[in-house]
């Protein structure tokens, strides 16, 4: 009787020190994109459906205690995501959404506000001032890539484009970098890192190596996370002036690692897993 219980103690002690290892998993997403935590630490997730069918793609939000429900409906193929204000804004295909904090959906900036018809339009970034931008990846082979710029009465303009710039293939991941001149950009095409400099609207290569580049999160100091879609991977970059580092390997074996985001506490990164259908909970620190 008393091995029984010893053995019993020893079966727990390791069962529950195995889930303490584990990693947290939202699963049952249809083809999630895109995270990004609010204030109020709710995680909202773009979802994709089934590519190319309108009315099929949904954000759905998970609490506090980690569970899911739909959000907001009716969306074509959302991706990227934004909180300014109270407010959500969602990269839908070819149109920027904007939600309220009730679920209800408005457009924000249409496909006939861009300069061009844009082709895929991906990530979402804002600023201070309460400006959007987002990256078209145009073909996703290196044709009609851009950056779009809108203020928030919903004006578009161009950031910067293929024709400006041979190296703008298929623009993925944005991040807001030290001033607000100032842009990441990750490349799906050629897995480059970029500073965009706005104003001069020139671009710098700082890092590469990211195969199918797709989100960038700031880490601590010069240090970013970026996501490689197309090799399931996770990489570590740290920046340094007069060279152009590649990525050190955080985390493999995801079958899409898409869009990734910070936790609101900063110890995850939140990576969904297109293919897989889940939200992972990465832990960075």
């Amino acid at each position: 009787m008393r091995i029984s219980k010893l053995l019993l103690a020893l079966v727990a002690v390791v069962s529950i020190t195995a889930q303490a290892h584990e990693t947290k998993k939202i699963t049952g997403l249809k083809m999630p994109e895109s995270a990004i935590a609010a204030k109020d630490g709710r995680v909202f997730v773009s979802e994709i459906g089934e590519f190319g069918k309108d009315g099929d793609g949904q954000i759905t939000v998970v609490d506090k205690n980690g569970e899911a429900k739909v959000f907001a409906q009716g969306l074509d193929d959302p991706k990227g995501l934004a909180i300014v204000g109270k407010d959500l804004y969602v990269a839908d295909n070819h149109r920027v959404i904007k939600i309220t904090p009730d679920g209800k959906t408005s457009v924000f900036a249409a496909a006939e506000a861009f300069p061009e018809a844009p082709q895929f339009l991906n990530d979402l970034e804002s600023d201070a001032a309460g400006n959007i931008y987002v990256s078209d990846s145009g073909d996703l082979k290196g044709v009609g890539g851009a950056v779009y710029k809108i203020n928030p009465q919903g004006k578009v303009t161009t950031i910067i484009n293929g024709k400006q710039d041979a190296r703008v293939l298929a623009p993925n991941g944005l991040l807001m970098g030290k001033t607000p001149n100032c842009i990441m950009v990750v490349d799906f095409v050629s897995g480059v890192l970029y500073r965009l400099e706005m104003k001069k609207n020139t671009l710098i290569e700082v890092a590469k190596g990211f195969g199918g580049g797709d989100g960038i999160v700031k880490g601590k100091k010069d240090q970013f996370f970026v996501s490689d879609w197309k090799n399931g991977k996770v990489f570590s970059v740290k920046l340094e002036k007069g060279a152009v580092p590649t990525g050190e390997l955080v985390k493999e074996g995801f079958a899409a690692a898409a869009d990734i985001a910070p936790s609101l506490d900063g110890k995850f990164l939140l990576v969904p897993d297109m293919k897989a259908g889940e939200l992972v909970y990465l832990p960075i620190h």
